[in-house]
């Protein structure tokens, strides 16, 4: 009885969660945890700009750290949510291990392979809860994809075709660090495709160039690509991404198979639509991914703290993390290199 008490009484606890990161993500965390997760506060924030403490005081968040060892030697946090920079991605995860804090890490985990072996080699050797942002696999119109899929409603899957198109690019600043489209934009992609296919990839071909600003050029990336991934399965894959809609933000999948094919449309601001002399008319997208995946961004978190509270793994795991990466890193070699990168060259080099 007093052991279950004890277990009780742990669950009844609001986890104190510490974040590092203020950006556009930590920023939707930070509001989710504190409007829509009874379970757990954001107790603690680190590295913070200045004009970002009026959005802490409005929800509460009680410390704040100049730096973010500071902030995981605190013994009453439980777990951290790491939305910084990627370049610093892996260096707060050690820190995080360090002190035994569960953690929830955005994606990519690091722009070196080198770098995300040795910290997943220390996570799976520390026993604490990891999970990666790929926040798309908790979208619930995607889920439906992947659960007709699963349940073979289609037959067998043969070819997946997803577009991902933002309606503007980022900051010249922001794709100085982010590694370039494949790793910052593409990768969401690549993972979905891995998700919906259940089978891991074997190949992939990359085609891609600047249609746009020719800044984003002189950074050595693109603005535009298709890419085709081949799984160990047979499977396929087609992914066209592009850094400028102007129509707006353009989410769409659709899963050929042996018996018929399902996905999802593009999501538009309402569903209304007129038609006159000049044809049919409806609304363009939505802005960006801030409202497209609103409710996944909610969902994936609410997973996350449920695993702490009630000692389950994430479906997210490390593994996802580095696959994900392996395949935006042969994707990045194939446009450089104009051939066919197998994703074992990426992991074993």
């Amino acid at each position: 009885k007093q052991k279950l008490y004890f277990i009780c009484l742990y669950k009844m606890k609001k986890l104190k969660i510490g974040i590092v990161g203020i950006g556009r993500i930590g920023k939707i965390h930070i509001k989710n945890i504190s409007e829509n997760i009874n379970d757990a506060i954001i107790y603690a924030a680190a590295k913070v700009n200045v004009k970002n403490l009026p959005y802490l005081n409005k929800f509460g968040v009680k410390k704040i750290y100049n730096n973010f060892e500071e902030l995981v030697k605190n013994p009453l946090i439980d777990a951290v949510i790491i939305s910084s920079p990627t370049n610093f991605h892996s260096e707060h995860i050690k820190l995080a291990l360090k002190y035994k804090k569960h953690i929830f890490c955005e994606k990519p985990i690091d722009l070196s392979m080198d770098k995300v072996k040795e910290v997943l080699d220390l996570v799976y050797k520390s026993g604490i809860k990891f999970m990666v942002g790929f926040n798309r696999r908790f979208d619930p119109n995607f889920n439906k994809v992947k659960k007709f899929s699963v349940a073979k409603k289609i037959g067998t899957t043969q070819i997946v075709k997803i577009t991902s198109r933002d309606p503007n690019p980022p900051p010249i600043e922001y794709i100085k660090g982010s590694g370039g489209m494949f790793l910052d934009m593409a990768i969401h992609d690549f993972d979905m495709a891995r998700y919906i296919v259940g089978s891991e990839v074997y190949s992939v071909f990359s085609s891609g160039k600047v249609f746009g600003d020719k800044k984003i050029e002189e950074q050595g990336d693109i603005d535009t690509a298709i890419t085709i991934l081949t799984f160990q399965n047979g499977s396929m894959a087609t992914i066209d991404n592009s850094r400028k809609a102007n129509y707006g933000y353009d989410q769409r999948i659709e899963v050929f198979g042996s018996k018929g094919m399902n996905g999802i449309n593009n999501k538009v601001i309402d569903e209304h639509f007129y038609a006159d002399s000049n044809g049919f008319h409806s609304s363009i997208g939505l802005d960006f991914f801030m409202d497209r995946y609103e409710k996944s961004y909610l969902i994936e978190l609410k997973h996350f703290i449920d695993c702490l509270t009630n000692d389950h793994e994430p479906l997210v795991t490390g593994k996802d993390g580095i696959m994900a990466l392996a395949i935006a890193l042969a994707a990045k070699k194939s446009l450089e290199k104009g051939r066919v990168v197998l994703v074992s060259e990426i992991l074993n080099n």
